[in-house]
C-alpha cells in the first residue's frame, strides 16, 4: 500500500475529518434513500482491469470483504490485462455469459447498451448524496434517452510526467504551457540526452490519452456536432506534422508500447519525459530501491500543453461499471456498485492508491488526498477537464467501435513512423471511420 510519511497522515487526517464534517455528510441530508436489496443467496462476478498501483488493488479486495460481511453475497474478482477486457467484455455480451460486472473502458457501454441493465437508480442515488456527476460522466454513462447503463469509477488521470532536473538541464526552468514550447523541451531533451518517448502501440490509456490530444490540440476531430466524419482535415494533418516532429525526439520502440512499457522506461531511468497517470509516482514514492526513490523529489506533473486551438484538450481513460441483463443477481450487482462508491470505501480506496483513479463526483474534490502532496493535486480535476473520445459528437455504437479498432491512435502512430504521409494517414482514418458511421 502507499508509503505515506507522518506528515501526510497528518494532514490526510486532518483533511478527513473536515470532509466528514462539511462535504458528503451535509450533501447527504436531502439525498434519496438506497432501497435495492440484493437477491437471497446471491455470488456475483466481477471483472476489472490490473491495478498499476498496489493499494488500488489491496484496498479494492478490501473493500470487497466488507461487501461480503454486510451482505452475505459472494463476490469473485477476476483481474484481466488492460488490452484484455473489451474483447473479453463484447463476447460476454455477445453469448450472454460471463460476469455480472464489468468495469471496461471509455464508451465501451455504448457498444451494446441493449445488453445492460438499467443503473438509473444507482447514478441517481450517487449523484443527489455526492454533489452530483461531472458532465463527461452523464456522456459516458448515459444513452442520448438518458437512461443510465454504466457507473463511472473514475479515471487514471493522464499528465506529462517529466524529471524537473533533466528539463532544467535541457534549458527549461519552467514545463510549457503551448505545443510550441513543449516541442522545443522535447528537443533540447534529445540534444541533452534527456529521453522522451509517448505510447504508440494500441495502449488503452497512454497512446489513446495523447494521439487524441495532439489531434484536438491542432483542432481535428473523428467527428463534428453532427456525426459526421470530418477527420481528414487541414487541422488533422497540421496534428499530425506536429506529432511526427515530436517522434523525432522519441527513445527507439515506441511503436509497440503499451501502457506498462513507459512506465517500466521511466522507473529504469531511461526515460525522462512521458505522459502517464500518477502510478508512476506511486511506484518510485514506494520503491525499495534507495535509488529509485530518490527521484520522487525530481518528478513533475503537468497538464498536456494547449494547442492552436487554444484550450484544454485532454483524453483521459474513464472506467465504467456495468451490469449485463443475463446476470441472475442484478440487485445484488448494482447494490454493489453503489456500495464501492460510497464515501466509507471510495475515501481509503483513493487515499490508498494516492488518487490514481481521479474520481466522478464533485463532493470527492474534497478528498484529503488531493493536498496532502502537491504533486497530486494536479490530477484532482481530471473528470472535470475532459472530453470525450468522439469529440465533439456523441457516444454510441459507432464511437466505441471506432475507438476499440484504435483509429486514432494508429493514424498518429502510422504518420510519425513514415510509413505513411500526415495526408494519406488522414484519408485511411477517415474511410475507417466512417465504416463505424455508416452502420
Amino acid at each position: 500500500m502507499t508509503e505515506i510519511t507522518r506528515r501526510d497522515a497528518l494532514k490526510i487526517g486532518a483533511g478527513t475529518a473536515a470532509f466528514a464534517a462539511t462535504g458528503v455528510d451535509a450533501l447527504a441530508q436531502g439525498a434519496p434513500k438506497w432501497e435495492v436489496t440484493p437477491e437471497k443467496g446471491a455470488s456475483i462476478r466481477v471483472l476489472r482491469g490490473s491495478r498499476f498501483v498496489q493499494g488500488d488493488e489491496t484496498v479494492f479486495n478490501e473493500n470487497v470483504a466488507k461487501y461480503e460481511k454486510a451482505t452475505g453475497v459472494k463476490v469473485r474478482v477476476d483481474y484481466e490485462g488492460w488490452e484484455d477486457i473489451t474483447p473479453k467484455a463484447a463476447v460476454a455480451a455477445n453469448v450472454g455469459k460471463g460476469p455480472d460486472i464489468v468495469y471496461g473502458w471509455y464508451d465501451i457501454a455504448h457498444q451494446y447498451p441493449d445488453k445492460l441493465v438499467d443503473v438509473s437508480d444507482v447514478a441517481n442515488y450517487l449523484g443527489a448524496k455526492y454533489g452530483g456527476w461531472f458532465d463527461v460522466c452523464k456522456k459516458f454513462g448515459q444513452t442520448k434517452g438518458g437512461r443510465w447503463i454504466a457507473i463511472p469509477l473514475g479515471a487514471p488521470g493522464s499528465k506529462v510526467v517529466y524529471r524537473i532536473s533533466h528539463a532544467k538541464e535541457a534549458g527549461f526552468s519552467e514545463f510549457p504551457k503551448d505545443t510550441k514550447g513543449f516541442l522545443a523541451l522535447c528537443q533540447a531533451m534529445k540534444k541533452a540526452n534527456k529521453p522522451v518517448g509517448l505510447a504508440l502501440g494500441n495502449a488503452v490509456g497512454d497512446a489513446n490519452g495523447w494521439c487524441h490530444w495532439v489531434v484536438w490540440a491542432h483542432g481535428g476531430k473523428m467527428v463534428n456536432e453532427k456525426d459526421q466524419v470530418v477527420i481528414n482535415s487541414p487541422e488533422t494533418i497540421a496534428g499530425l506534422e506536429y506529432a511526427k516532429e515530436l517522434y523525432q525526439t522519441f527513445v527507439p520502440g515506441t511503436l509497440s508500447w503499451l501502457d506498462p512499457s513507459n512506465n517500466k522506461a521511466f522507473l529504469d531511468d531511461q526515460l525522462s519525459l512521458t505522459t502517464n497517470g500518477i502510478s508512476v509516482y506511486y511506484s518510485i514514492k514506494n520503491s525499495a530501491d534507495p535509488k529509485i526513490k530518490a527521484m520522487a523529489a525530481d518528478v513533475g506533473h503537468a497538464d498536456y500543453p494547449i494547442g492552436p486551438v487554444g484550450r484544454s484538450t485532454q483524453l483521459n481513460l474513464i472506467v465504467p461499471a456495468m451490469v449485463f441483463r443475463y446476470s441472475k443477481y442484478k440487485n445484488a450487482a448494482k447494490d454493489f456498485i453503489r456500495f464501492m462508491m460510497e464515501q466509507e470505501q471510495y475515501e481509503p480506496w483513493s487515499t490508498a492508491s494516492i488518487g490514481y483513479f481521479s474520481h466522478p463526483l464533485a463532493a470527492y474534490d474534497k478528498l484529503p488526498i488531493w493536498t496532502a502532496d502537491p504533486k497530486h493535486t494536479p490530477y484532482r480535476d481530471t473528470m472535470r477537464t475532459m472530453l470525450w473520445p468522439s469529440y465533439a459528437g456523441s457516444l454510441g455504437y459507432a464511437s466505441a467501435g471506432a475507438l476499440a479498432d484504435f483509429i486514432m491512435v494508429q493514424m498518429v502512430a502510422t504518420a510519425c513512423s513514415g510509413a505513411k504521409s500526415p495526408k494519406d494517414a488522414a484519408a485511411e482514418a477517415q474511410k475507417r471511420a466512417e465504416r463505424y458511421y455508416k452502420v
